[in-house]
């Protein structure tokens, strides 16, 4: 068994956090690989949905979002119903039409800001994508290319407030480093030192944000 199938039978073996449903946050700077990790994970746990934040959030409400993701995914999967997730379009600049979440027995929440405060106590776990700042988003201007520098000046300012008032990296269950090969897994619990595990995947892992 691939140690990302271990990982996804232990997130399966966790208790429901929000109704019947274990919600997973994975959370991280901009550009350190958050949805590739969460698609991984997903495809482990045979197709769990995910949540992206970037579909929740706007041009003017950057980290606004969190009155849409309780009223669209964690109150309706706390009673264990369906959430309607609305998602925005970044180019039309304008919200799509609402598409059914499961409340499927693990759904994962990925984006910056996963960990926030408001969002933790509905967690069943948080993981931190151990990429440093100023690495992740060169990561993800390369990606994103010059047309979108102007906005990355902007969203890198708002990144930085937002942690700075709501850190996430404290409160995290472990950290996940993006490797050539899978990832290395760094639990972290309580104040007890990290343990180091390491997570392989013979497939190479693309860049992503």
């Amino acid at each position: 068994m691939a140690e990302i199938d271990r990982i996804a039978a232990a997130v399966r073996a966790l208790p429901p956090s929000c109704g019947p449903v274990r919600l997973v946050g994975v959370d991280g700077h901009a550009g350190s690989g958050k949805s590739t990790f969460a698609g991984r994970l997903a495809a482990a746990l045979g197709g769990a949905p995910v949540v992206h934040l970037d579909d929740l959030a706007t041009h003017e409400e950057l980290f606004a979002w969190t009155p849409r993701l309780r009223a669209q995914v964690i109150e309706p999967l706390a009673r264990g119903e369906a959430g309607r997730v609305t998602a925005y379009d970044w180019t039309l600049r304008r919200f799509g039409p609402a598409v059914a979440l499961d409340p499927a027995p693990v759904v994962l929440i990925e984006g910056v800001g996963a960990g926030r405060s408001e969002v933790r106590p509905w967690l069943a776990l948080l993981l931190w994508m151990e990429r440093d700042a100023e690495g992740s988003w060169a990561r993800g201007r390369r990606r994103d290319g010059a047309a979108l520098s102007g906005f990355w000046d902007e969203w890198t300012k708002a990144e930085m407030r937002h942690f700075d008032a709501d850190p996430s990296l404290p409160y995290v269950d472990a950290l996940v480093r993006q490797c050539q090969e899978g990832y290395e897994w760094l639990p972290r619990r309580d104040s007890a030192p990290p343990a180091h595990h390491s997570i392989t995947d013979s497939d190479e892992v693309p860049p992503s944000r």
